[in-house]
């Protein structure tokens, strides 16, 4: 058991999670996965969690173990040409995955979604949240419109609204 990840998280609160990401900055991410959207078949959802109860911390659920739970919870999983994209952000542990439908995922891999993973974290760790997210979404959105050109019919499977958790 970590007890400086359980400290982080008891003080990292709803509040750090709006503070991160004022309604203008979700403004942005949505505007900028609707977009997105347009040169590509994929879905992409971006979901911010500001911190795991303290229950989940003494069983060491991570970042990953919640970014499954909620790829499941928001549906991902759930689109026709299995081309689903989860961007989630674990605020408490400034931890990144993304998770990708199997479609998605057998094309672009681990090493892909890792390296956008990366590049998020070092913008969250100079306070740039809402451009390193709108970046990330671009950076998926470069692998979508490689292996899901867009056809000309937008068909919008997932919401593009932010989830803050």
């Amino acid at each position: 058991m970590d007890l400086g990840r359980i400290v982080r998280h008891l003080f990292t609160t709803i509040w750090s999670a709006r503070r991160a990401f004022p309604r203008a900055a979700l403004d942005a991410i949505e505007q900028a996965i609707s977009l997105s959207e347009r040169t590509h078949r994929g879905q992409i959802r971006f979901a911010v969690e500001h911190s795991l109860d303290l229950p989940d911390l003494v069983r060491g659920v991570t970042a990953r173990d919640r970014a499954v739970e909620m790829f499941a919870r928001l549906r991902v999983w759930d689109t026709e040409h299995n081309n689903g994209v989860l961007i989630y952000l674990l605020l408490a542990d400034r931890d990144v995955e993304i998770l990708a439908d199997r479609g998605v995922h057998a094309r672009v891999g681990p090493e892909g979604w890792e390296a956008i993973c990366r590049q998020m974290e070092q913008a969250f760790r100079s306070g740039d949240f809402g451009g390193g997210v709108t970046r990330g979404i671009q950076a998926v959105s470069e692998h979508l419109e490689r292996h899901y050109p867009s056809d000309g019919a937008q068909a919008n499977e997932l919401p593009n609204r932010p989830v803050v958790l």
